[in-house]
């Protein structure tokens, strides 16, 4: 699960991992083409911005490549970040339009959609944290768009489901009767703002708003999906994290551990104690950043306004591991205040790192020394409780697109010098 995806152009992606990149060349430059201008008319999709998504989307070609069956998760930007031109030394923002002439590569899912709520109000029976039935505020639908992920040198084909947000009622027509133009429309331009654009400006309430809708709209509409998949066939909710492993790409998708949390207590009725079980064995954290000041934190006011049961939950979470910090350290404060989900005390936050440690069953850096920076510093009382948890995963880019499409001379010439056709550009210790 990643915020961005940066796939780049995958017309030679693609033809490099099915081997059809030669056959194309001679048969373009038989009608007199050449297949690099073809490759330079694609658009590349606004769907990233940096490193956080190239690797999400190296990670997917690796996956492919390894023949491991797995779904990326994102939202589908009808705008990305921006487009970046230079006017007078000076970087210019446009809109990037890279939908403008469609998208060849995704197929639309308007059979797969969930509902997605907001705001609202929550009634709850039983001992904490209860069974709640959530009600009311503002629904909008999220919509699949699935992207093929083919893998290299194998038959086996993996999809980037991307999710759009539509309006729950497209049309007042009422409002629209009663000359109330502007607002027969309102909900559907509401909802569409969610999947507008990558980072809107978070310098306002309603910038961090709209940043923390993104988040949950993806979320939520990810784990119904994950969810429904697995009910098709099974029913036994034990089995459910042997068969679901789900990574968090930075904290941006945390949530969706307190998003399962809700469906497995509220939807499906499970006891607590089972569907927190569940929800530790399900998730991993990819960690990002080394700067505390960086890691992502929320109102707990934003939250509890648009997010009512999901706050209800995390303060539940947070209560158990502060009983459990006050058994392990007796008398340390310190700890506590540390370790909490819950950060300040009159301008309350939420540690979207610390919750996702704490609904995770391993936490990662992007590389070794990422990895003993987390342990040592950025995270160094959760390593001191839990040293089983931290475990270095090195995200390497992918090496089909990076050198071998990229440098096709040294391509050559690894080959040649290792007397080896293309084994080496799935196992990069051969070169």
């Amino acid at each position: 699960m990643s915020l961005e995806f940066l796939l780049g152009r995958m017309l030679q992606n693609s033809l490099v991992n099915i081997d059809m990149e030669a056959k194309y060349k001679d048969a373009l430059m038989q009608i007199g083409c050449k297949l690099e201008d073809i490759y330079e008319e694609e658009q590349d999709p606004a769907l990233g911005n940096g490193g956080l998504g190239r690797l999400a989307a190296c990670f997917l070609d690796s996956l492919a490549t390894l023949d491991i069956p797995a779904m990326g998760y994102g939202i589908r930007y009808d705008y990305g970040i921006f487009r970046q031109e230079i006017k007078d030394g000076y970087q210019v923002e446009n809109p990037d339009y890279w939908l403008a002439k469609g998208n060849p590569w995704e197929i639309e899912r308007s059979d797969v959609t969930y509902p997605v709520r907001f705001f609202g109000s929550f009634t709850k029976s039983g001992a904490a944290p209860g069974v709640a039935n959530w009600y009311g505020g503002e629904t909008v639908i999220a919509m699949a768009y699935d992207t093929p992920v083919p893998g290299f040198n194998t038959y086996n084909t993996n999809r980037l489901r991307l999710w759009r947000s539509r309006p729950g009622n497209e049309f007042d027509l009422q409002k629209f009767n009663d000359a109330q133009y502007d607002k027969s429309i309102m909900e559907r331009q509401r909802a569409e703002y969610i999947t507008s654009v990558l980072y809107p400006n978070d310098s306002t309430w309603e910038g961090k708003e709209l940043r923390l809708k993104q988040q949950y709209f993806f979320c939520c509409g990810t784990i119904q999906d994950i969810v429904k998949r697995f009910k098709l066939n099974n029913s036994n909710w034990n089995d459910f994290s042997k068969l679901n492993q789900v990574q968090l790409n930075d904290t941006h998708p945390a949530i969706a551990a307190i998003e399962l949390l809700r469906i497995l207590l509220d939807i499906e009725k499970l006891p607590y104690d089972q569907a927190w079980s569940i929800v530790t064995q399900t998730f991993a954290y990819t960690n990002h950043t080394v700067l505390p000041e960086a890691l992502e934190k929320w109102s707990v006011n934003m939250m509890q306004n648009m997010l009512p049961r999901h706050m209800d939950l995390i303060y539940h979470v947070n209560h158990l591991f502060m009983e459990e910090i006050g058994k392990r350290y007796p008398g340390d404060g310190k700890k506590k205040e540390t370790l909490s989900c819950i950060e300040g005390w009159e301008e309350k936050r939420v540690r979207m790192a610390n919750l996702a440690i704490i609904c995770s069953h391993n936490v990662n850096g992007v590389a070794a020394l990422h990895t003993e920076i987390l342990k040592r510093s950025v995270f160094l009382d959760f390593y001191q409780m839990w040293p089983h948890k931290f475990l270095n995963m090195t995200n390497g880019v992918t090496p089909r697109r990076w050198l071998y499409c990229c440098n096709p001379g040294l391509s050559k010439l690894i080959s040649d010098t290792i007397g080896n056709e293309d084994d080496w550009i799935t196992d990069m210790r051969m070169v």
